[in-house]
Order: structure tokens, then sequence, then C-alpha cells
């Protein structure tokens, strides 16, 4: 993609899961049925909400690390059942993130995501959503390698024909801020998601973000 704009960075990439989507309830809710239907230990709402970010399958070994292989197959199965039940009415953006989205979008930059969602969610949310094409690329955890290893990162600044510098991470979580410092990619951390603030300041974001709307004044 031949990205244009004058700005010091071309291309945000954002998680989606706590950070554009406010889908962390549905999340821990699913995970906690998965559980339940396999008469496992039912994880309480915060220790889900420790794990969202990851791959599916990275996610359930570490919150059910004792379970078998067979075990964990059968939990990612009816994790995806429940959250797909649920996600007839996709879960609403939070608030300033369709207009900033868009206002970004008019101003030239390149949009991606970067997500612990399988490529089959995302592409369901977005198509739902109709902004299938409003992003300009995309990586899911299950078509690459989970967070925080930054390997989604590489890959769509190689997809983009960028620089790191010329590039910025944003999340809720320290998978983001992790998998964004291992290849010394700028970021910045919003504080309304699944991660408490606190942590995601020990991977020295440029910013600490209370409002999505705020990343204007961090890209211009």
């Amino acid at each position: 993609m031949n990205i244009t704009n004058s700005h010091k960075f071309k291309l945000v990439i954002f998680d989606w899961d706590g950070t554009l989507s406010d889908s962390v309830a549905r999340i821990a809710i699913s995970m906690q049925r998965a559980a339940s239907d396999h008469a496992l230990p039912v994880p309480a709402y915060d220790e889900v909400k420790e794990i969202i970010g990851l791959g599916l399958t990275e996610a359930v070994f570490r919150l059910f690390p004792e379970a078998s292989r067979e075990q964990v197959f059968a939990l990612q199965t009816a994790y995806s059942q429940h959250y797909r039940s649920e996600d007839s009415s996709p879960c609403p953006f939070f608030p300033g993130v369709e207009a900033t989205l868009g206002y970004l979008k008019s101003q030239g930059y390149a949009l991606a995501v970067a997500t612990g969602k399988s490529r089959a969610g995302l592409d369901r949310v977005l198509q739902s959503l109709d902004m299938k094409y409003f992003f300009d690329g995309s990586r899911c955890a299950d078509e690459t390698v989970s967070k925080p290893h930054p390997l989604m990162l590489e890959q769509l600044l190689d997809e983009f024909g960028l620089t790191v510098d010329q590039a910025v991470m944003v999340g809720d979580t320290e998978f983001d801020m992790e998998m964004a410092a291992a290849i010394n990619m700028p970021r910045i951390a919003v504080s309304y998601g699944a991660h408490h603030i606190d942590r995601l300041r020990t991977f020295e974001p440029l910013a600490c973000l209370d409002r999505f709307g705020d990343i204007k004044s961090q890209l211009f």
C-alpha cells in the first residue's frame, strides 16, 4: 500500500477487544460458560481479563494449566460456540472510537488491527459492522504467533513497507505493550480496557489515554 501522508506515523495498529470494542464482559462470560460445560473450575471475571489479548489456545492453557490437550480443545470449542451465540449483535465500540477512526482515516493514516481474535471472529464482526474494508490490514492470532510475540507487528510492517518508527501500536494490555516494545515500536496505552494502566506504564508508552479520542493529540 502506498501511504502518502506527511505525518510522523504512517500506520496506526489497534488491538480490538478492550481497545476498540467493549467486549471484555462477553469474553469473560463465554469462557466461564465453557468451563462450566466441562465441569472445570469456573474462572473469576478478573482471571479471564488477565488473558484477553492472547490467542485462544494460549489463553486456555493459562487459565487451566492442569488441563489436558483434549480438555483444552474442548474448552476452545465450547468458548467459540458460546461467543458466537452472543455475537449475533457485535459488541459496541468504546465512546469516541468510531468518530476518531473515521477522522484518522480522513487524514491519510493507514489503519490496521492486531488481535488475539481468530480470523473468522474478526471477519465476522467487521462484516456485522460494515467495516470489512475500513481497515487496511490485520493480523489474527490463529494465522501468526500469539501476542506478546511481535511477529504480527513485523508482518504488518512488511505488508505496508514501513520501518518500525513509522507505526504505532495502541492497546489495553501488557501483551500489546510487550510485543511493541520487543521491536521498539512506539506504543500508546488506553486505561479503560482489560489490564490496569499501571501495568502498561512499565512498558513506557508514549501516552496513557483515558479516552480513545485523545489519541488525536498524540498523532498530530
